[in-house]
């Protein structure tokens, strides 16, 4: 018999109010989450979910991402959902500011309702992402959505693919749940990952190559010359085009993710936002035993400027994140080109590997 959700949180809550205003938070984002669920799984039968929104630009007005019909339903279920929630406000992805509840509250929420909404129509994985952290004392909660990512107190993800699942970190271990679509509930079904080390894996858009900066070509030349490079083992490349399908796998299966900035118009930050992307996402990966960085420096200890703000985003195995660091240093500094993407035995000096940021 798996645990639940509700258990698991009842335990662990105990009787310290601050922990049980996350479970209460947590069990009202589930409930959303179960409705995008049971409407993903519709697809064409509840609408043109995949369709673009007429008119509409998510979060950010200076260079938003189109939304999607199911991107804006899905917000709708979790914003109405949370409001009974002790939320003091919640920073989305798709509102420009953050959505002001309950002044009286101490905890905040940011997230991104719906990640990967290109993968829709093709029934490819999508998800939520969110991350709660403590409001701060004398500022207004809009100030609490801003700390670094060591403030989190608890983040997870839901993913919408072949199973429902969520997976959680209450930052002691990262635990997953499986929904139960007979009992319509969450059970937990994994306990305390360990990220796999020695996975011969990467996750990254290969199609952007020639605008990556020269670390970033270098770390995946090497990869792909394979048995015959510098790395001396092939590689395997996977892309979901949806960073919480990546990060389940690379949770299960080890590896590396890496969506860098590059020499685009928009993309010089990278791609991912920061509040409700790269910092839940870099909380649970540390917990299971990983690392994210954004090249150079730990995700969890930037900054945020902005709601909104772009980060590039590493994550996965810490060999593999403290190897594409290295990269960026230019500490590795001799490698062969592969053939795929260059003349083999075209030695790079220290002078090649420009910053990654």
């Amino acid at each position: 018999m798996h645990e639940t959700l509700e258990t698991y949180l009842d335990v662990w809550a105990g009787t310290e109010p601050r922990r049980a205003d996350i479970a209460r938070t947590l069990r009202q984002a589930a409930v959303a989450a179960r409705q995008v669920a049971d409407l993903a799984a519709l697809g064409p039968l509840a609408g043109a979910l995949g369709a673009t929104r007429e008119g509409s630009r998510a979060g950010n007005v200076a260079g938003g991402d189109v939304q999607k019909e199911l991107d804006i339903r899905a917000e709708e279920f979790f914003i109405d959902a949370l409001r009974s929630a002790p939320l003091a406000a919640i920073g989305s992805e798709e509102s420009e500011a953050p959505i002001p509840l309950h002044a009286e509250s101490r905890l905040v929420l940011a997230l991104d309702p719906l990640d990967g909404s290109g993968n829709i129509a093709i029934n490819a994985p999508i998800g939520s992402i969110f991350s709660i952290l403590p409001t701060l004392p004398d500022a207004p909660p809009a100030a609490a959505l801003l700390q670094p990512g060591t403030a989190q107190l608890a983040a997870g993800f839901f993913l919408y693919g072949v199973e429902t699942v969520l997976v959680l970190t209450l930052g002691a271990g990262t635990q997953v749940f499986t929904l139960d679509r007979r009992q319509n509930a969450f059970a937990l079904t994994r306990r305390d990952l360990a990220l796999p080390e020695g996975t011969h894996e990467y996750a990254i858009n290969v199609s952007n190559y020639r605008h990556w900066e020269a670390p970033v070509r270098a770390y995946i030349d090497d990869c792909v010359a394979g048995a015959e490079g510098p790395r001396g083992v092939d590689f395997n490349m996977r892309w979901l085009a949806s960073v919480v399908g990546e990060a389940f796998r690379i949770l299960l299966r080890g590896g590396i993710y890496l969506y860098p900035g590059d020499a685009r118009p928009g993309y010089r930050e990278g791609r991912l936002r920061l509040v409700y992307e790269a910092n839940p996402l870099a909380f649970l990966i540390e917990q299971a035993g990983g690392a994210a960085s954004d090249g150079v420096q730990r995700i969890l200890t930037r900054v945020p400027r902005g709601l909104h703000q772009r980060v590039p985003l590493v994550f996965g195995s810490r060999d593999k994140v403290a190897r594409i660091a290295a990269y960026c240093a230019g500490e590795l500094a001799v490698a062969e080109h592969a053939p795929l993407f260059g003349r083999r035995g075209l030695f790079r000096s220290s002078g090649d590997l420009a910053p990654c940021r």
